[in-house]
């Protein structure tokens, strides 16, 4: 018996050896994943930045409240191998589009806004270009959460049916009626953006009136759901919603590798859980043979693969698949 339990501790005590203890954002972490030659390269997203920016980006509670599952019929329709909705809908230019959420929490606002947006221009033929306001749904939805703090996606599309939003380009874009007023934060040491800190998490006002100069009014501008739902945690079932009906907000658990991505298929290798993170998948397709879904992020363009990246697609991976909300609009 103590033998085995000798046995026990000595093979924990090499497996905690074997994996150094690595400070998040360090050199030294980015070199482990890179020598462990797993199916993505790590590198530096943020330079001098606090650790507790990097968990404030994460404002996505997991868990929360469900939309009403909608299952889809799939029937005998073939999925392609690979897809990518900004090659299958070209004429939507907010698919090909990376938002920035500033030094704020509110992910969960922006993979709704940037997946209704696209979502509008693909049911309407690409009759109708907008960018909905991620500031509209951050500041406004009060049932969503608590705004810079962390809040619900599955109440952001729920709000989307029963209030609408109105439309908002980036910071200081003046595009649209509630342009976001966040403003980016820099992820270099010498840029021109201020720097990236845990602090300013403060929710901006909801104020019901679009910005001056910028007509129709508030209430005119107003783009709504017609409904939205849970998507089933089934990978062909999610494949099929983004065929038939464009992007949709997934959720995940971030750890400190994730962080530190810049090419590959992400999977969990290292670190521990920073928060839980919401995001827009927008296609999927398999690398070196192994299958991942396309994701966009909003921590801007400085991050990652252009703002993008793979993750592990099939098996539930960081629970990627068991957070997915979407709705058609009306």
């Amino acid at each position: 018996m103590w033998r085995a339990a000798l046995l026990l501790l000595a093979a924990s005590l090499s497996v905690s050896l074997a994996r150094p203890h690595l400070k998040p954002l360090s050199s030294e972490m980015v070199n482990y994943i890179n020598k462990i030659n797993t199916t993505w390269k790590a590198g530096h997203n943020f330079h001098n930045v606090d650790y507790s920016y990097i968990r404030s980006l994460c404002g996505t509670m997991l868990k929360g409240p469900k939309l009403p599952i909608m299952v889809q019929y799939a029937g005998d329709l073939k999925l392609p191998k690979s897809f990518d909705s900004r090659e299958q809908w070209p004429n939507c230019p907010t698919l090909k589009e990376i938002r920035d959420q500033g030094s704020c929490g509110s992910c969960w606002a922006f993979g709704a806004a940037e997946a209704i947006s696209d979502r509008v221009c693909i049911h309407s033929g690409g009759k109708v270009n907008v960018e909905i306001s991620s500031q509209d749904l951050l500041t406004c939805c009060d049932s969503c959460g608590m705004g810079c703090n962390g809040g619900y996606p599955s109440a952001a599309w729920d709000f989307w049916t029963k209030e609408g939003l109105v439309t908002g380009g980036l910071y200081n874009s003046h595009i649209g009626c509630r342009p976001y007023t966040i403003e980016p934060c820099e992820h270099h040491v010498n840029g021109s953006r201020p720097p990236c800190t845990g602090e300013g998490g403060d929710t901006p006002q909801c104020i019901q009136q679009c910005e001056s100069g910028y007509s129709p009014s508030y209430s005119e501008d107003k783009h709504y759901g017609k409904t939205s739902y849970s998507v089933e945690a089934n990978e062909e079932q999610i494949q099929y919603e983004i065929y038939k009906n464009g992007p949709v907000e997934g959720a995940f658990i971030v750890y400190e590798d994730f962080v530190l991505y810049k090419s590959g298929v992400y999977q969990h290798v290292y670190g521990s859980a920073v928060g839980g993170h919401a995001i827009k998948v927008l296609g999927w397709g398999e690398e070196d043979g192994v299958p991942y879904w396309l994701c966009a992020n909003s921590w801007n363009t400085d991050w990652g693969d252009n703002g993008y990246f793979k993750i592990l697609r099939g098996s539930d991976h960081c629970g990627i698949e068991s957070e997915i909300v979407a709705g058609i609009p009306k």
